[in-house]
């Protein structure tokens, strides 16, 4: 019995001493693992402070937590140098990562010192060392420096130079310490941790324990204060690399190169050789085979033969290794080479004008779609707005996705919203209107997008705020009937479909405007929209008159509405010719219709009255504009280009200058031109039988809605033809001159009261374009006095309303006399009295008496009386009939 009580006291010790061992190995072990969780760090200022979890200690007042929970910069004194440190002990097998804003371009004195490890909390102490990332100083450059204690400052890692040549560097740093003391520093300047580039290896062993971690800050002037950010800081063990290199990507750069990009940066030597790649389709091994200068992940290879464009390539990878030695054994990988076409990518939306904020930043942006089937390499496009030029970066923009591009110091505002492209010289976007040109990294037009307020289509949404979206990217050749203000409640979609997204479908045909002869062998022809560019140029498409035909054809970009020919013989001056097109099209495949010939001829600078003022609108309707009808009354070819529209100032002296059109336009002769500010204000107000002589012009010259001087100058100065018109000059009897042009009567007679009428109501009291309802051709008069018509009705309908006293004289310098009698003999009008005539010319009568009243109607005799100083005198009676409707 006591033995057995003996055993059972042994066996109870024994547990109990079991027991102890498991809970001292498992005390130590919580230890350990406390204190290997107390070394690591993982910040990103969360809680609002720096204070605590992990607390941060040093020049606590010159930084604080900002609304974006990262810590920033608050010193404002120049000249300053000043840290922030917190307990680190891990140094190595280590791996750091932290997020860094520079929002300045660095210079030496003034850059970032990130320690990774440090023998002291005060970073600025000569006899600190330890291990730190240099951010900026002369070169803009991201390097590894050993800091020892007697305060000797070394470059273990020289990074890439002018990597932080901007105003604003947004980086992600990672350093890697491994347990053979390998460092490796990578950098993103995206900052978002997923495109690091390897800076530069090294293997150092100086200095093996940490007490610190930290940020030293060195400034100048005011420029750099509060301008530095930091946040995501992870610090932790560092999990050695055993796997394999893969592949991320192979991208087509030409026809004859691609490019690997791998997940981590390789081995130099394995990843240079060719035979550690094979492409199907007949490539084979690579001819040269080379590292990236920068980023030791991707790897450029070039083959002998051309790929075939829009054909799927295969390619095998083996035998190539990282920087640890592991080996890719079975890696593949698919490249495609394909050109893109115009409009495979294509300006979808536009922000020019952020302000008043709706919703989206206060920063402009533009948006790219891929209209295509294919993914399309951005690398080298570039976007044109006037004088600047932003070129893209490599980005594979995937089929039916979309790309922000915005400037370099902007995206970070954008990221959230969609991929984002941030650029240097991002372009102006003026915000009354520009014209943005997309052009391939080749410097093809791949489309042009115009703009102005007029497209927001809404009096509120043009004065800010809101983007401008491409209705129908399948369509993106329509101009601005495809584009409108945004309906999205952000005020734009960027970086998504866009709000108003939709078909509008393009189904009018293309139109040749007008030709212009840029010299005596070659013309350009404009038509109303962008042209398919391969059937434009296609000369069978082309056919001439008078032995002319096309050598050579051009689509002139951006807009590829306008097409030179080169002709084959020269164009004789004072020539008319013509020229009909077929087949040719638009980019949505209409083709050209009824509306596809127009004249063209050598032009020829225009003398006095060679273009005279034919009608004037001067006091125009509610809501109405100006016109001025110019006509070519000579056998001249002119250029509109070369003509100005002016009036005379409260001197006399020519002002107001205007170009009547910013183009070459020629002005045949017999032929109309309308200019106007807007052409479809006129147009709804009046009839139109010939919208083609319609000119808009940018500024009209002002014209008093009473009196003033329509000028007529050539390109010298010299005034062709001058109108003092006043309102008096109107039909006496019109009850409201308001809206009623004035008419020219004779093509050839003088620019005076006496050769213009208003116009006739029948014909909407204007006739802006087309033949004046007032206009009297010259006649073949037979006899000294002639009578034209016999029979006239004075009632404003555009017939008849004036009866015109032709007179041909045998000699000049006869004076005149018209009096016209009513059938029982008395005088009723004192037509003309001692009137110097020419030889040639003629008088009207609109049937009005001495006080501008109606005269019944029936048959008066027209007498006139005329003599010379010579004493030679002659009398003639001409007869008359007045009607009047019957009401």
């Amino acid at each position: 019995m006591k033995g057995q009580r003996i055993k059972l006291y042994l066996s109870l010790a024994a547990k109990l001493q079991l027991m102890g061992k498991i809970f001292f190995s498992l005390f130590l072990f919580l230890c350990l693992v406390s204190k290997i969780s107390n070394a690591q760090i993982s910040e990103d200022f969360s809680d609002g402070n720096f204070t605590s979890t992990p607390t941060w200690i040093g020049n606590t007042t010159d930084f604080v937590v900002n609304d974006q929970f990262r810590l920033q910069s608050s010193n404002i004194i120049a000249n300053s140098t000043f840290y922030l440190s917190t307990a680190n002990s891990l140094a190595k097998k280590v791996e750091w990562t932290f997020w860094v804003q520079l929002a300045f371009n660095p210079s030496s004195t003034n850059y970032v010192d990130a320690f990774l490890t440090a023998s002291a909390s005060d970073l600025t102490l000569n006899t600190t060392s330890g291990y730190f990332v240099r951010l900026g100083g002369t070169d803009d450059e991201i390097c590894l420096y050993r800091k020892s204690a007697s305060g000797t400052i070394t470059k273990i890692i020289q990074g890439a130079k002018q990597i932080l040549n901007t105003s604003n560097n947004i980086i992600k740093i990672k350093v890697t310490r491994d347990e053979n003391d390998s460092w490796i520093i990578s950098r993103d300047i995206t900052g978002t941790g997923n495109n690091y580039v390897v800076e530069g290896n090294v293997v150092d062993n100086t200095f093996n324990t940490s007490a610190y971690f930290g940020f030293l800050i060195k400034q100048s002037t005011a420029s750099f204060f509060q301008k530095h950010f930091f946040d995501d800081i992870h610090i932790k063990n560092y999990v050695p690399d055993l796997i394999p290199p893969s592949v991320l990507s192979a991208t087509a750069i030409s026809n004859n190169s691609v490019d690997i990009l791998f997940d981590e940066p390789l081995d130099k030597t394995s990843s240079e050789m060719p035979g550690n790649y094979f492409a199907g389709n007949g490539l084979g091994i690579p001819s040269q085979v080379y590292l990236d200068a920068q980023n030791p992940a991707l790897v450029h290879l070039v083959f002998n033969q051309t790929f075939t464009n829009g054909v799927d390539y295969s390619m095998i990878i083996a035998g190539v290794k990282d920087l640890a030695g592991n080996e890719r054994t079975n890696g593949s990988a698919t490249f495609n080479y394909y050109t893109p076409q115009r409009y495979d990518v294509v300006i979808s939306e536009i922000f020019p004008d952020p302000s008043p904020q709706v919703g989206l930043p206060l920063l402009k942006f533009l948006e790219l779609t891929n209209t295509s089937s294919r993914p399309v390499n951005l690398q080298g496009w570039k976007i044109k707005d006037g004088n600047s030029t932003a070129t893209l970066p490599m980005y594979q923009l995937l089929p039916d996705s979309f790309v922000i591009v915005t400037a370099t110091n902007s995206a970070s505002a954008y990221v959230g919203y969609g991929p984002t492209l941030g650029v240097a010289n991002f372009p102006s976007m003026n915000i009354g209107g520009s014209t943005l040109i997309l052009q391939s990294a080749s410097g093809a037009t791949m489309h042009t997008m115009q703009y102005d307020l007029t497209l927001y289509k809404n009096e509120l949404k043009k004065d800010g705020g809101w983007s401008l979206e491409m209705i129908d990217t399948k369509n993106p050749c329509a101009g601005s009937l495809n584009w409108t203000s945004s309906t999205h409640s952000n005020g734009g979609t960027p970086g998504k479909r866009n709000s108003v997204n939709g078909i509008n479908k393009d189904e009018n045909a293309p139109q040749l405007i007008h030709i212009f002869a840029d010299n005596e062998s070659t013309i350009t022809l404009n038509f109303n929209k962008t042209l398919d560019s391969t059937k434009a140029v296609a000369i069978v498409n082309y056919t001439f008159d008078n032995g002319l035909s096309a050598t050579r054809i051009e689509a002139l970009p951006p807009f590829f509405n306008q097409v030179i020919v080169q002709l084959n013989a020269e164009i004789v001056p004072a020539k008319m010719y013509t020229v009909s097109v077929k087949n040719v099209s638009d980019c949505s495949g209409n083709v050209i219709g009824a509306k596809n010939s127009a004249k063209f001829g050598l032009a020829t600078p225009a003398d006095h009255m060679d273009v005279v003022v034919n009608e004037v609108l001067f006091n125009p309707p509610p809501m109405g504009v100006d016109y001025v009808e110019i006509y070519n009354r000579s056998p001249k070819n002119i250029d509109l280009n070369k003509l100005h529209l002016a009036n005379r100032n409260s001197s006399g002296v020519i002002s107001s200058i205007q170009q009547v059109s910013k183009e070459s336009r020629l002005l045949f002769p017999g032929e109309y031109a309308l200019l106007t500010s807007d052409p479809d204000i006129v147009k709804g107000q009046f009839i139109t039988t010939n919208p083609d002589a319609f000119m808009k012009m940018s500024s009209m010259p002002s014209y008093s809605n009473t009196s003033g001087n329509v000028i007529v100058l050539n390109l010298h100065g010299d005034v062709l033809d001058e109108v003092k018109y006043s309102d008096k000059w109107h039909f006496n009897l019109l009850k409201n001159a308001q809206g009623v042009a004035l008419e020219r009567i004779n093509y050839d007679g003088p620019s005076n009261a006496t050769n213009f009428h208003s116009a006739a109501a029948s014909a909407g009291y204007g006739t802006p374009g087309y033949k004046n309802s007032q206009n009297l051709e010259n006649v073949e008069v037979k006899g000294d006095i002639t009578i034209v018509p016999e029979v006239f009705s004075p009632d404003h309908d555009g017939i008849d309303d004036l009866v015109t006293i032709h007179y041909n004289f045998p000699s000049a310098g006869y004076v005149a006399n018209i009096t016209i009698f009513d059938a029982s003999g008395r005088p009723v009008r004192y037509l003309q009295k001692n009137s110097l005539s020419g030889i040639k010319g003629y008088f009207r009568w609109d049937g009005l008496d001495d006080k501008a009243r109606k005269l019944p109607q029936g048959i008066y005799i027209i007498y006139t009386e005329i003599f010379n100083l010579d004493g030679k005198k002659r009398i003639f009676k001409n007869s008359v009939v007045l009607a009047r409707k019957v009401n």
